[in-house]
C-alpha cells in the first residue's frame, strides 16, 4: 500500500462519551484484519502536556518511551494494539502554539501576518501527517478531543476539514461519535441530541461519513433509519455503541456491528482478510471465567478518581486474566490510614500496592501501609513514590534513623534517604523536566526480580524527580533491604527487595505503563500470583 490512510473521530453532545475505547477497538479490528496501525490524540486544551496536571484534573499522565508525558488515552492505544506510542501521538493546543510562536520568532515566516488559518491549521495537519508519513503505518486513527461546537477545538475540525480534501474520499474519513440518550418518562430514546451534534459538525464544513451512538439501549433498525436520514449517512454506517461489563468487549461488539467493514469500503480496502481475534478472545474468556478471587489494597492520594491510576487497575486486570483469578482493588486513601485505622483497613487484604504521587499530602499513612505489609509478610508492590516510602520505613524502622525522609517532603531531614539527583537541583521548570522515559536497568543474579523478568537487563518507563539516596544503600543491604535492580550507567537504584519476606519489591519506574492485553507485565503477573498464595492460606 502507497497511501497512508487517515481515520479522524470526532465526538459531539458530551464528553466521556468513549472515543479513546472506539478509537482504540477500531484500531484493534483493522490490526487484526492485517493493517499496520497507530493512533494518535489531538487535546484541545493549552497546557503543552498534561505532565503539570492535577490528576483530579484530567486523570493519569501516562508516560511513553521516548518521555512524553501523554493523555492517558494512549495507554489504551498501547494496551489494546500492543504498539508503542511517541511523542508523535499526543499534540496539545499549548505544543500547536508554542511551535507555530517559535517559528514566528525565528522569522520563518517571512514576516507574514500569523494566523489561525493557514498558520495554526497548517501545523496542525503537519502533527498529523508525521506518523503517515514514516511509511510504518498503513492507517493512522485520529481522535479529536472535546465536543464539537466548542470554541478551542475548532482549529483542529478546520484542520480535518481541510486533510478531507487534500486527501480525497478514498484517503480519509470521519467517524462521529454520539450521544443518543434514553428518557425515562418518555420511555425511549431521542435521536435530536445527536440530529444537532452532526448539524454542528455539518456548519464547521465537515460531513461524518460513519455515526457511532452511545446508548444504553439497543437501537431500533426503524431509529438507525431515522438517525441515516436526518443526518446524511448510510444506515449500515450508523453504528450503535451499547454499555459494554469491560472495555475489552467492545473490539467484539465493534466486530458484529461491522464498523471495522463499513471502515474499509469507504476506504477503498477491499482486500483485507478476516479479523483474527484468537488471542483477544482467549483473554477475555479468562477475564470473565476466573478460578479464584484476590483483593488487593491500593493506596494512594487521588483514589476518589478511578482515572488517576488507569494503568494500574489496567495492569491488574491483564494479570487477573494471566493467572485466571479476580482481582478485586480496593482503593484506600493514604490519608485515612493511621495507628488507629490500620488494622481495619488492610487486615483483610491479600496484597498492598503502594501508589505513585507527589508532594507530602497522605505520605504517612503510606509510610504505615508499607510497615503493616512488611511485618505482617502481605505481598507488596511499590511504584515510584510507593518504592521511596518502602525505603524510607525501613530506614526508619530497622536501621533507627528515625527522622529519615525524602527531601520532597523534608528539605532538612537529617537522614534524606530519598534526595534530588544534582541535575535536577537547578531546575525550576516544572513541565517535562523530570527523569522521563524507558530507562535500562540491571538485575541481580538470584533475586526475586530476576526470575520474575527472566533476564538480566530490562527497560522501564520512568516519571519522577527524587531518587533513592547511594549514601545508604551498603547500610539498608546489610539490614536487609536489597538493591536488587540499578541503572548500569547512572548506577542509581531503580528495585529493592527483602529477600526474607514472603514479596516485597519496591520499583522507581512505572511497570503498569507496559502491561497490555497481549503481554500482561510479569511484575503484576508475579504480584497476583502471590496474592493469590497468600489468600489460600488464610
Amino acid at each position: 500500500m502507497n497511501t497512508t490512510k487517515y481515520i479522524f473521530v470526532t465526538g459531539g453532545v458530551s464528553s466521556s462519551l468513549g472515543k479513546g475505547i472506539i478509537a482504540a477497538s477500531l484500531a484493534k479490528l483493522l490490526q487484526a484484519r492485517g493493517y499496520r496501525v497507530t493512533i494518535q490524540k489531538l487535546d484541545p486544551y493549552i497546557n503543552v502536556d498534561p505532565g503539570t496536571l492535577n490528576p483530579y484534573e484530567h486523570g493519569e499522565c501516562y508516560v511513553t518511551d521516548d518521555g512524553a508525558e501523554t493523555d492517558l488515552d494512549l495507554g489504551h492505544y498501547e494496551r489494546f494494539l500492543n504498539v508503542s506510542t511517541s511523542q508523535a501521538n499526543n499534540v496539545t493546543t499549548g505544543r500547536i502554539y508554542q511551535s507555530v510562536i517559535e517559528k514566528e520568532r525565528r522569522g520563518e515566516f517571512l514576516g507574514k501576518t500569523v494566523q489561525v488559518i493557514p498558520h495554526i491549521t497548517n501545523e496542525i495537519k503537519e502533527r498529523v501527517q508525521l506518523l503517515g508519513n514514516t511509511g510504518e503505518y498503513d492507517i493512522v486513527i485520529t481522535e479529536i478531543g472535546g465536543t464539537v461546537g466548542d470554541i478551542e477545538s475548532l482549529p483542529y475540525i478546520e484542520a480535518v476539514r481541510q486533510l478531507k480534501w487534500e486527501l480525497g474520499d478514498d484517503n480519509a474519513l470521519v467517524i462521529h461519535l454520539t450521544l443518543v440518550p434514553y428518557l425515562s418518562a418518555a420511555g425511549e430514546l431521542k435521536t435530536k441530541p445527536t440530529q444537532h451534534s452532526v448539524k454542528t459538525l455539518m456548519e464547521s464544513g465537515i460531513r461524518a461519513d460513519i455515526l457511532v451512538c452511545r446508548t444504553e439501549h439497543e437501537l431500533s433498525d426503524d431509529l438507525k433509519r431515522k438517525l441515516a436520514l436526518f443526518c446524511n449517512v448510510k444506515k449500515e454506517a450508523v453504528i450503535q455503541s451499547i454499555d459494554a461489563s469491560t472495555i475489552y468487549d467492545v473490539p467484539n461488539m465493534m466486530l458484529d456491528e461491522g464498523l471495522d467493514t463499513v471502515t474499509l469500503q469507504k476506504l477503498n480496502l477491499t482486500e483485507a482478510k478476516n479479523p483474527d481475534l484468537t488471542r483477544w478472545n482467549q483473554f477475555l474468556q479468562r477475564h470473565k471465567n476466573p478460578k479464584g478471587k484476590v483483593c488487593i489494597g491500593l493506596i494512594g492520594k487521588y483514589v476518589e478518581l478511578q482515572d488517576s491510576y488507569k494503568s494500574i487497575l489496567e495492569a491488574f486486570i491483564h494479570a487477573g486474566a494471566e493467572n485466571e483469578v479476580k482481582v478485586e482493588v480496593k482503593a484506600i486513601h493514604s490519608e485515612h490510614i493511621d495507628a488507629k485505622t490500620i488494622e481495619s483497613e488492610l487486615s483483610n487484604l491479600d496484597g498492598i500496592l503502594v501508589a505513585p504521587g507527589f508532594g507530602e499530602r497522605g505520605i504517612e499513612g503510606k509510610i504505615e501501609a508499607v510497615r503493616y505489609a512488611r511485618e505482617n509478610n502481605l505481598p507488596f508492590l511499590g511504584i515510584c513514590l510507593g518504592m521511596q516510602m518502602a525505603v524510607i520505613e525501613f530506614a526508619r524502622t530497622v536501621l533507627g534513623l528515625k527522622d529519615a525522609n525524602s527531601t520532597e517532603m523534608d528539605e532538612h531531614t537529617a537522614y534524606p534517604v530519598i534526595s534530588l539527583m544534582e541535575d535536577q537541583k537547578s531546575v525550576t521548570m516544572k513541565g517535562g523536566t523530570m527523569r522521563l522515559g524507558a530507562w535500562k536497568c540491571e538485575l541481580k543474579p538470584g533475586s526475586l526480580v530476576e526470575g520474575i523478568y527472566n533476564t538480566q537487563m530490562i527497560a522501564e518507563r520512568h516519571r519522577h524527580r527524587y531518587e533513592y539516596n547511594n549514601s545508604y544503600r551498603e547500610q539498608l543491604n546489610k539490614a536487609g533491604m536489597v538493591a536488587t535492580g540499578i541503572n548500569p550507567d547512572t548506577g542509581l537504584v531503580e528495585i529493592v527487595e527483602i529477600p526474607s519476606h514472603p514479596w516485597f519489591v519496591g520499583v522507581q519506574y512505572h511497570p503498569e505503563y507496559k502491561s497490555t492485553v497481549a503481554n500482561p507485565h510479569p511484575l503484576f503477573v508475579a504480584f497476583v500470583k502471590a496474592a493469590h498464595e497468600h489468600a489460600k492460606k488464610k
